[in-house]
């Protein structure tokens, strides 16, 4: 296979998620796509893990937990991602690369990374200067890659949101429709791009400077099988499935949910500044909260969608989860952008699930 992948986002996330499936991959034997990670925020404050993803010795990535009851830690050098990129300072390099090299775009820009400015509807796709909002580039670069002979390409979303392949298909699709975009630009993107619906899970807690994360072991990458889709390596933690809506809900309804509750806790009641995951629940009254929280109001939800039995091992899973003794996942990292994850998570089960949840509407309400 070989190849190239660019991933747009800097993330701590897929530095411990994707970017360390594909270095255990290789030095698995398998051929798989070198990884340029594509900065799209622009930030100075990440300029020096940009640097450091051109370093060949790599970067630490260190697994911490427990794995059937034992106590677990390693580290592993990450050397799947030759180099970094900015679309601030190497915007031609990067419509190059997608143009004409790339085989597998890969993304997690963030809660909001698939916000489109108002003033980016109906401007041009010429890729002279980048757009601001992501989907405003993808479409950018995507335009070029199809003048350049359009190669089939494959596009794997990795960011929290229910379908992503297909919501973010549908956001690039309008700016090039309001962008006039001819007729077979659109067919062509239609039928050669394939925008994969992926769902990915493991807690990354915290970032290693300058590049670098640590991780829980646990660990998933749910990928909705599609016609002509062939992940770019295989893994253990990727799972091929016919339909990944189960595994999306359980992991955004009861991980994702659970982890904004707690968030709305701390928020709310004036919890210590620099509070874990892992501390909060050592308070009893909070544990108690939250255990009735899923036994009263999420498990029924999902038994009435008949997943109750799934949801009931999710939910065990996750408690073990967020009390892995060796992460420190801060609470104030978790409330970044809270209120768009009280609506993606919260008021989205309560419509999903359409049963009595007076806590979580309350949370909805406020």
């Amino acid at each position: 296979m070989s190849g190239l992948l660019l991933q747009f986002g800097t993330s701590r996330f897929l530095q411990a998620h994707a970017d360390l499936f594909l270095h255990e991959a290789r030095m698995a034997g398998q051929d798989v796509p070198a990884v340029v990670i594509v900065q799209t925020s622009g930030s100075a404050a990440r300029a020096g893990r940009l640097a450091a993803f051109s370093n060949p010795e790599g970067f630490p990535v260190r697994i911490r937990g427990l794995e059937d009851g034992q106590p677990v830690e390693r580290e592993v050098q990450v050397k799947s991602v030759t180099r970094g990129l900015s679309t601030a300072a190497d915007w031609p390099e990067i419509v190059s690369l997608f143009a004409e090299e790339a085989d597998y775009i890969l993304s997690n820009t963030g809660d909001s990374g698939y916000s489109v400015a108002p003033e980016e509807a109906g401007q041009g796709l010429d890729s002279s200067a980048p757009l601001p909002s992501f989907p405003g580039k993808l479409a950018q670069l995507l335009l070029a890659r199809y003048r350049a002979g359009g190669r089939a390409l494959t596009i794997l979303p990795c960011e929290l949101i229910n379908r992503n392949g297909p919501v973010l298909k549908a956001i690039v699709t309008d700016l090039a429709r309001g962008a006039g975009a001819d007729a077979a630009f659109l067919a062509w993107l239609d039928t050669k791009v394939i925008f994969a619906n992926t769902l990915v899970d493991r807690i990354v807690s915290e970032p290693l400077e300058p590049a670098g994360a640590v991780a829980e072991p646990y660990a998933l990458w749910a990928i909705e099988e599609a016609p002509g889709l062939v992940p770019p390596c295989t893994h253990p933690s990727i799972v091929l499935a016919p339909d990944i809506e189960p595994y999306e809900r359980l992991k955004l309804h009861i991980l994702n949910l659970g982890h904004t509750v707690l968030a709305d806790i701390w928020q709310r009641e004036g919890r210590p500044a620099g509070e874990t995951v892992r501390a909060i629940l050592s308070d009893p009254a909070i544990a108690a909260r939250l255990d009735a929280l899923y036994r009263d109001e999420v498990v029924p939800g999902f038994a009435a969608r008949g997943l109750g039995r799934e949801a009931q091992a999710y939910v065990e899973t996750t408690l073990s989860r967020f009390r892995n003794p060796f992460l420190d996942h801060r609470l104030s990292e978790i409330a970044g952008n809270h209120a768009v994850k009280i609506e993606r998570r919260i008021a989205a089960f309560l419509a999903w699930a359409g049963t009595p949840a007076p806590t979580l509407q309350n949370i909805v309400s406020r």
